[in-house]
């Protein structure tokens, strides 16, 4: 709970007095921003980069084919290191490591306390070397180190406590049957798990997905984003030290159309856990079901609604719609980018929501009191660049924002536009950026109708003081996670997911278990049973 705590602080700070922006064309006119931080040099980061190979069956080596690529600082666009680059043969090497540590190997034959205090040394690692983490983190994403260091860590191994406590608590049921039967059901680890993880939370993703896999006594391969491949290998270092038995878990860097089809078609995978894209999640379940026909849980983009009732306090309506949608850069799947405001507060929040984006703070995610730092790399800068041009075409109201901050790096001005119609692209289509979108409505039947009208269904915030208001819209909105009055509240025991094509599938929680699990039912006949 602490560290779904700290995500709320990070992302719900008080509205302080408008600084750090120009007006002009005067007026109620379009604000830019100063650009004098961008030109500081970036500060060298507190760590180093210690391993860029590929771990298979509990050892760091090369790639088969000796390739690698880069991995860059998104401030300024130059090389952090060269990593290994997986493809097929590096999975099938993977595969084969793992599902050896399946078949033969401890791991699934320890018992459940032993998995436990593994997984808990492996926590205390984490901890211990949480400043270090958080630093590469940082560095290779371009998140702000407090964020890092105060938010995701901490909440990286937490969820790896919770798992832990779940290790000894995995079990089956004995049920009745029409007649002489003994009937139980036994929970049985799936087997080989291969998971591909996403470039804007690798930490979590990878805590995410490893953890409850591990719990169950399953063996893993993992494909780290291209972009992002530098903080599973760290922490994946830290759990072999922990205990882990080799080939248990192995950690494959490389491109999707190269190893992460290769481990999604390969047929001694028995189950592909994905986050990222729709588009690329359509791709993993056709190659997963070309091939083995092994289960998929995908959880995927979002263009999730922010609905401001007209019984808000719109000072603090503002605060958490400009958290929801600017934490993290905007890189969020379940960014709130759909902020409806009723028609009675909508010119109010309007201003105060212009003034908020310019007081955000912009720069070196290292430099203390940054809100916010670089787009990942150069393709998603010019895709959000892209979007912002496409919504003033369209006709809505640029408020401020629009351009990129400073002049190298990957950073783009906060950006508001207001007068967005639902069937403009920057109102239907995912951005994953900082850009804020406000549109007004009258009343819950037609906000709940604008809100459902969409192809993704991940999550929702409401704001609103009336509990009817918030009842019945809890009940109405077609998503995986309603956020009232908060937004972004995380916690290891609160499952995630969508509705629609915003993914298949819950991960967290105790329903993040049966991703990991068969279910066996055994029968026996009982002779002169004394009771049925």
């Amino acid at each position: 709970m602490a560290a779904a705590r700290r995500i709320s602080s990070l992302v719900s700070r008080s509205l302080p007095l408008l600084r750090g922006g120009k007006q002009i064309n005067g007026g109620r006119g379009v604000y830019r921003y100063s650009t004098a931080a961008a030109h500081e040099n970036p500060i060298k980061p507190p760590v180093s980069v210690q391993y860029d190979q590929l771990l298979i069956d509990g050892k760091f080596v090369d790639a088969a084919s000796g390739k690698t690529f880069p991995t860059l600082d998104p401030r300024t666009g130059e090389v952090i290191a060269h990593v290994a680059e997986g493809d097929a043969e590096d999975v099938n090497r993977a595969v084969s490591a793992a599902r050896k540590a399946f078949d033969e190997g401890p791991w699934p034959r320890m018992t459940a306390y032993g998995r436990q205090k593994i997984l808990l040394r492996f926590a205390d690692l984490v901890e211990k070397h949480n400043d270090e983490i958080a630093a590469l983190e940082t560095w290779d994403n371009g998140k702000p180190f407090e964020q890092s260091a105060q938010t995701e860590v901490p909440m990286f191994a937490r969820l790896f406590r919770y798992y832990a406590g779940w290790t000894d608590k995995i079990h089956g049921l004995t049920v009745p049957a029409d007649g002489p039967h003994h009937v139980q059901t036994l929970h049985e680890p799936i087997g080989v798990a291969g998971q591909i993880i996403p470039w804007n939370f690798p930490l979590l993703m990878f805590a995410w997905k490893v953890g409850p896999a591990l719990a169950c006594g399953n063996t893993v391969v993992l494909k780290t984003a291209e972009q992002t491949p530098l903080s599973a290998l760290l922490v994946s270092k830290l759990l072999h030290e922990a205990g882990l038995p080799d080939g248990v878990l192995n950690i494959v860097s490389g491109f999707g159309p190269t190893a992460g089809a290769a481990l999604c078609s390969h047929m001694d995978v028995d189950k592909i856990a994905f986050t990222g894209s729709t588009d690329t999640g359509r791709i993993v379940l056709e190659l997963a079901a070309k091939s083995n026909l092994k289960p998929v849980t995908l959880e995927l983009g979002g263009k999730s609604p922010f609905i401001v009732c007209e019984d808000a306090d719109v000072d603090q309506a503002v605060e958490l719609a400009h958290a929801a949608l600017f934490f993290n850069q905007g890189q969020c799947c379940c960014a709130g980018s759909r902020t409806y405001v009723h028609e009675k507060v909508y010119d109010e929040f309007v201003e105060k929501a212009k003034a908020r984006a310019l007081k955000r703070t912009v720069g070196d995610p290292f430099k203390a009191g940054i809100e916010q730092g670089p787009q990942i790399d150069g393709e998603q800068f010019e895709k959000i660049l892209k979007y912002i041009r496409i919504g003033q075409d369209a006709g809505a109201s640029l408020e401020t924002g629009g351009d990129r901050h400073g002049t190298q790096g990957y950073y783009i001005q906060p950006t508001v536009f207001s007068n967005v119609k639902d069937d403009m692209p920057i109102a239907r289509e995912e951005i994953f950026g900082p850009v804020q979108t406000i549109l007004k409505f009258k009343d819950l039947d037609e906000v709940i109708q604008r809100a459902n009208n969409s192809i993704y269904g991940l999550a929702a915030g409401v704001f609103t003081h009336n509990l009817d208001t918030a009842n019945t819209l809890m009940r109405a909105l077609k998503v995986g996670t309603v956020w009232i009055n908060c937004f972004d509240t995380f916690d290891a025991t609160i499952p995630f997911g969508g509705y629609k094509m915003s993914g298949i599938g819950r991960e967290k929680g105790e329903y993040g278990l049966k991703n990991y699990l068969q279910v066996k039912a055994v029968v026996t006949p009982i002779k002169n049973p004394a009771w049925l």
